[in-house]
């Protein structure tokens, strides 16, 4: 059973995101973008290229354009500028001009950096993305997001660029690793929290046929997530006010990924983040001690380590403040007042963040 969500902007149509259990519509979603005589370069990682990038290139074939892969190892190590310049080079060589679109084939990372040379080539030209891990279908895939890692700052260099298509395959999370899957709930579970109580009670009560990878669950579960998200990114796209929203957990969950070395995933530091201001949320008396063991237990039963060493509390407060989400030199924090509702935060003092990252960080 297949879902179609379409995203606007200024109350305009401007790309559906289409929800499939295999790639056998993927010819016909591109061909709604009436795109054929032209160069497709589908840019994926070792990991994902191996898997899918033949069969990719087979359906994206039967829309009468010339399809080209580009794969370059995979790893959070390689979201980079360098990266970005190899993907430029081979464009180059293969004569690919204004007209000619970029297809994002893989994870975060993926999509991030295709996204980023898309936007940033010949000065911007179309891409479409092919989300295949969970964290990428519910979150980065969606809303023009783009960017890479700038020596140890992540996502520092980036663009806002909206693709044309979003197409997920939701077999697709049957290849992800057990670790790599419940990450991605980080985000899910982030939605909930934020702006959907409903939401975050239905993922309670539906752990067990998650967990099995349930594929109607999975698909109601990725559906409503991009629901979410589309909202947000409808209301503000370029990041200036509401959708700031979805940074709940970031601030603090993308210090400790940096200090980690990235050896954590990106949704296993956000859950992190969010234990973190969820103490806070606890400590301000926004909600309830019942309401905060009732989620650090959901994050339990979605497989999260709720605490980390080798690092310090210290560390993570100070790199935090590099995060491009400052503003006027004051960390946009994003609290909690109610469960199922979000807002931000400026007057956190440092000692109140160092307090809120205790049993988080184990030093």
């Amino acid at each position: 059973m297949s879902k179609l969500i379409t995203v606007h902007y200024d109350n305009k149509p401007i790309y559906d995101i289409v929800i499939e259990q295999g790639f056998s519509r993927l010819a016909e979603s591109f061909n709604k973008l009436s795109v054929t005589g032209r160069k497709l370069a589908i840019i994926t990682d070792s990991n994902v290229g191996s898997l899918y990038a033949d069969e990719v290139k087979e359906e994206l074939g039967k829309t009468g354009n010339e399809v080209f892969v580009y794969t370059f190892p995979a790893g959070e190590e390689n979201k980079n500028l360098d990266t970005v310049q190899d993907v430029y080079e081979f464009l180059i060589q293969n004569r690919f001009d204004r007209k000619d679109m970029l297809v994002a084939l893989g994870g975060g990372v993926v999509g991030d950096l295709t996204g980023f040379a898309a936007a940033s080539y010949l000065r911007g030209i179309d891409f479409i993305q092919i989300p295949t891990s969970l964290l990428a279908q519910v979150d980065s895939s969606i809303g023009g997001k783009t960017g890479v890692d700038f020596r140890a700052y992540k996502n520092m260099v980036g663009a806002f660029h909206m693709p044309k298509l979003v197409y997920m395959n939701i077999l697709a999370l049957n290849s992800l690793s057990k670790r790599l899957f419940n990450s991605g709930f980080g985000e899910i579970i982030k939605h909930g929290l934020i702006k959907d109580i409903d939401y975050y009670n239905w993922l309670k009560d539906n752990v067990e046929a998650i967990n099995n990878l349930d594929g109607t669950v999975l698909e109601e579960m990725v559906a409503r997530s991009c629901e979410i998200k589309r909202n947000v990114v409808e209301l503000d796209p370029t990041e200036k006010g509401d959708r700031a929203l979805l940074n709940f957990g970031h601030t603090l969950g993308h210090a400790i990924e940096k200090l980690m070395d990235f050896k954590l995933y990106h949704g296993e530091c956000v859950v992190l983040g969010m234990v973190a201001a969820l103490n806070i949320c606890k400590d301000m008396n926004y909600i309830t001690e019942a309401e905060y063991d009732d989620a650090i237990r959901m994050f339990k039963d979605y497989g999260f380590e709720l605490s980390v060493t080798g690092i310090t509390a210290d560390d993570v407060v100070k790199v935090s403040k590099n995060d491009k989400k400052m503003d006027a030199g004051k960390i946009k924090f994003i609290l909690l007042d109610r469960m199922g509702n979000a807002y931000i935060d400026t007057s956190l003092s440092d000692e109140v963040l160092k307090n809120a990252l205790n049993g988080v960080i184990n030093e």
